[in-house]
């Protein structure tokens, strides 16, 4: 594969696939468990087992979702399609989600259900695909990193738009209910016209080194379980992105409840991802240099010293903000990484058994962050009920504000120590050239 054919247009095209998911997914990361309990009005122990109940179905919708990728056979490739058949249902599906019917206590709770599945069913149809097309695109080790941080620099851009206009969009268009609709027929517009370009942008090359027929679905859950690094990355997945999902969730109550102003959530979200975007722009040459796996191990060491520094005063906004951003430039390797890395393993997988599954590997490594974003989602929910969190009350508990912050800054601690473990134990930097070239070879002598 010559590196030289990916262009920067393909990059960036590539990388509004994740600006795409942005103005849905990462609003729903971000205020969804909000909406629920603010607006909708459900409360926080029922969101938290609705978002564990709905990630986890999710990921197992996945499997199936890989499954079918490595059957899909089209003139536009095998990941390809899935953007251009699902760009619009994915938008519409995001309306529906903030959308709040008066359907009454049961009924709403039920809605709640019903959209957020689809959602997450359409989620993974689109994303598991898009996240494919990275391992499709090239097999150059280097290139596929750059491919992640072209995603990753789009994923932030519209994590610092959709969380900073959010909340002055939903102000602006009427408020409450109607507001939150409003808002996300905007975003969904935008989502489903960014999928096309991604679409339209990028172009499938990587081949088997073998011709192969379809690989039964057991052989091929079979053969993952046999790829220890695949094995180590869906670990580290879980982990990762419970940290992100459960930081998410919590951005809007900390500042409300702790910083004593809501209004506040928006420079806290600011901080987080500005240093993350302007970062990731600077980290190609660090991971060239140290490697994938160190970057991100460094990283997270960088992340736990960041939340330490908020136990200086947890309640003053700079201490907070000074913190947010060390933890985000601890953040930059990490998000630079990760699916560069779970790309890694299907090459891997291939050496070490013989047959070719990206969308089996990137479904699965799916279904661990989309596990790790439930469980992150429902402990947050569950913390808050644990608390005494009443949704709609100017003034919380003591407990309630212990339980914030023991999501806010403790938390963090014990899932990066749990990361830093996961990662020590992955060695395919080391071997990747190597597998390379005995695949090349492979397909020489073929």
């Amino acid at each position: 594969m010559d590196a030289a054919k990916v262009g920067f247009k393909e990059k960036l095209g590539y990388g509004l696939g994740d600006l795409a998911s942005g103005f849905i997914w990462t609003a729903a990361s971000a205020f969804l468990t909000f909406f629920y309990t603010d607006v909708v009005g459900l409360s926080a122990a029922a969101v938290g087992t609705l978002l564990l109940v709905a990630r986890v179905f999710d990921g197992f919708v996945d499997i199936g979702v890989g499954a079918l990728i490595d059957r899909t056979k089209s003139r536009h490739g095998k990941a390809r399609p899935w953007l251009l058949w699902l760009a619009v249902p994915f938008g519409i599906a995001g309306v529906l989600m903030f959308t709040a019917p008066d359907l009454g206590p049961t009924g709403a709770l039920v809605y709640a259900y019903i959209t957020y599945l689809i959602m997450n069913v359409i989620y993974s149809g689109i994303n598991v695909p898009y996240g494919v097309l990275n391992s499709l695109i090239t097999q150059d080790a280097y290139q596929r990193s750059v491919l992640n941080i072209f995603r990753m620099v789009m994923a932030l851009v519209g994590a610092v738009l959709v969380t900073s206009l959010t909340m002055p969009l939903v102000a602006a268009l009427g408020g409450g209910k109607t507001g939150w609709m409003s808002t996300f027929l905007i975003f969904g517009a935008l989502s489903i016209l960014l999928f096309l370009i991604t679409f339209k942008t990028t172009t499938e090359r990587v081949k088997p080194s073998v011709t192969q027929k379809d690989i039964p679905l057991k052989r091929g859950v079979k053969a993952l379980f046999r790829n220890k690094y695949w094995a180590l990355m869906v670990g580290f997945g879980i982990v990762f992105f419970t940290l992100n999902a459960a930081g998410s969730a919590v951005n809007v109550y900390y500042a409300q409840y702790v910083l004593k102003d809501a209004s506040l959530v928006g420079i806290l979200n600011i901080a987080g991802l500005v240093p993350i975007l302007i970062g990731l722009f600077l980290v190609a040459p660090i991971i060239k240099k140290y490697g994938k796996r160190n970057a991100a191990f460094g990283g997270i060491i960088v992340m736990i010293l960041g939340s330490l520094v908020m136990l200086i005063d947890p309640a003053s906004l700079s201490v907070i903000l000074t913190a947010t951003v060390i933890k985000a430039i601890g953040t930059v390797p990490i998000m630079g990484t990760f699916f560069a890395m779970l790309a890694d393993t299907v090459e891997y997988g291939e050496w070490k058994t013989g047959m070719r599954t990206e969308g089996l590997v990137y479904s699965a490594g799916s279904f661990g962050t989309k596990a790790g974003s439930g469980i992150g989602a429902a402990l947050t929910g569950w913390i808050l009920a644990w608390g005494g969190y009443v949704g709609g009350q100017e003034v919380q508990s003591d407990t309630t504000i212990a339980a914030l912050q023991f999501l806010f800054i403790y938390l963090p601690v014990i899932l990066c120590a749990v990361g830093l473990v996961i990662l020590w134990f992955y060695k395919l930097d080391q071997k990747y050239q190597q597998i390379i070239d005995d695949l090349n070879a492979i397909k020489t002598m073929s």
